[in-house]
């Protein structure tokens, strides 16, 4: 079982739906589309992602020896501000190509490359939608700015977070220390 799968969704076969059996495929382009919605990130372990309505649709061009799959990915997932500490929809949209050869072994030649082995029948893509969608979620993330500049924030959260930060309450115990003279001879 991979190490991102979520045990408890995993027995409902969430993620088998984004899976594409290619054995006895005819050569030539075909298109599959892929919903992805809240029950996707439920059933990936550890996902900082756990809302999302987005689309994905693969263009998969099957030549012999190889296939390349172009990946479209448009919708929305729902983040936490890092400023205000509410959620917002934020926009994913994306387009990613894999090449997929066949080969003895199962194994990954590098980030657009991919070895499937000759007994696979099957093309299991949830793992990479997944990270296509990831990578597309800034590291700093905050409602986005109006057509002014402004922050779209909750103006009352920022408020109380600002009001909760510059109260200083001390300690009354370090208060005392701080009272103390030393001699520096």
């Amino acid at each position: 079982m991979h190490p991102l799968f979520n045990k408890k969704v995993c027995e409902v076969n969430v993620l088998n739906n984004f899976e594409i059996p290619y054995k006895g495929l005819s050569f030539g382009v075909h298109e599959y589309e892929f919903t992805i919605n809240d029950s996707f990130f439920e059933a990936i372990t550890y996902s900082e992602i756990t809302q999302g309505q987005l689309i994905c649709t693969i263009l998969l061009d099957n030549n012999p020896g190889m296939m390349q799959l172009e990946f479209t990915i448009r919708g929305t997932v729902k983040l936490i501000c890092d400023r205000c500490v509410e959620e917002f929809d934020y926009p994913i949209e994306c387009h990613e190509i894999l090449i997929v050869k066949t080969g003895p072994e199962t194994k990954e030649e590098s980030d657009e490359v991919i070895i499937i082995a000759h007994n696979e029948t099957k093309l299991v893509l949830w793992q990479y939608i997944y990270e296509y969608i990831s990578l597309q979620v800034p590291y700093r993330k905050v409602h986005p700015d109006d057509e002014n500049g402004n922050s779209t924030c909750n103006p009352e959260q920022i408020e109380r977070i600002v009001k909760l930060s510059s109260t200083s309450d001390t300690d009354p115990r370090w208060d005392a220390l701080r009272n103390i003279q030393l001699d520096n001879d």
